[in-house]
């Protein structure tokens, strides 16, 4: 960061409310993508505040081949109405308040660390609440309606990741009729590790190209993801799937849809850990909003036996 950066940050943290510079914007967008299975599996789409009132096909519309002076039919398309809704999420992390007056280069590294932290708790926030509807903080479900384990496309696991991926993707690829297709998977760390682990008759790993599997980026031509979302430890009731398959590209829509301000808390309790200025602290929160909608019937999940949604 050049002096007048510097200069205009040190400025701004003595105020109640500042904007991130672009760069560490740029920087916290780019963690969650590197850091969210959704993210990394479904491209952002740009939008605007608000419901997002999108339509799709659910059954495209066909052509047909006439003759001369034939009358020409109707091509049979049928479409659904789904929206996008926002979701608000929000970091606060305390700080001392010698920050204050502190000289720019620490105060640019307490900027730094907000970032590194949140940019991880907001990629966490966006695959817990488009998969699960979890809220991360308590590890509770909301009350949204529309979340991927809500699809009915449900696969047991079994001893064998690579039949239990093969099941998943049947289910998808036939969904009403015509199928959709698949294009992303999302693993746990322990079903990827136990997928790399699997052996044929001879006891030779069948898939030695995944290493251990947790970084694996994909899996038999598949873009493949891995996180510990996938089977949070953050959930009180864990959710039991040990991963997920479908229609990344087209089932999960998602963006972000306002910047990214930084409020600088001086007084009060705002996270429940005693009032800031009795304890000489700060609080800096940063609050993002999110909006998706999933079309559950794209994805199927693996998990455990004997496990509810």
């Amino acid at each position: 960061m050049i002096g007048k950066d510097k200069k205009k940050m040190a400025e701004a943290i003595k105020t109640d409310r500042f904007d991130l510079p672009d760069h560490l914007v740029g920087e916290i967008l780019k963690q969650v993508t590197s850091d969210s299975a959704v993210a990394r599996l479904s491209a952002k789409k740009p939008m605007k505040f608000g419901n997002q009132h999108l339509i799709s096909f659910t059954q495209a519309p066909r052509a047909e081949f006439v003759g001369e002076g034939d009358n020409k039919s109707a091509s049979g398309a049928e479409f659904k109405n789904f929206k996008a809704v926002p979701r608000k999420s929000q970091v606060t992390v305390r700080v001392t308040d010698e920050v204050d007056w502190a000289d720019e280069d620490y105060q640019l590294q307490i900027l730094g660390t907000l970032v590194d932290a949140g940019a991880n708790a907001l990629a966490r926030a966006l695959d817990l609440g488009l998969f699960y509807r979890l809220n991360p903080l308590t590890g509770t479900e909301t009350d949204w309606t529309n979340y991927l384990n809500a699809t009915t496309n449900r696969v047991t696991a079994t001893a064998s990741p690579s039949e239990d991926i093969e099941k998943a993707a049947q289910l998808v690829l036939t969904k009403n009729d015509e199928g959709y297709d698949v294009n992303g998977l999302a693993f746990s760390k322990q079903f990827a590790n136990s997928l790399a682990n699997e052996k044929d008759k001879q006891g030779r790993r069948l898939y030695p190209e995944l290493g251990l599997g947790v970084n694996a980026t994909s899996f038999n031509g598949i873009n493949t993801a891995v996180s510990s979302t996938v089977n949070p430890p953050e959930a009180a009731v864990k959710p039991g799937v040990n991963a997920i398959v479908g229609d990344f590209v087209n089932g999960a829509y998602w963006g972000i849809q306002r910047s990214l301000p930084v409020t600088v808390l001086r007084s009060g309790d705002p996270d429940g850990l005693g009032d800031l200025a009795r304890k000489n602290h700060l609080a800096l929160r940063m609050e993002v909003v999110y909006a998706w909608y999933v079309d559950v019937d794209r994805f199927a999940v693996i998990e455990n036996a004997k496990t509810s949604k």
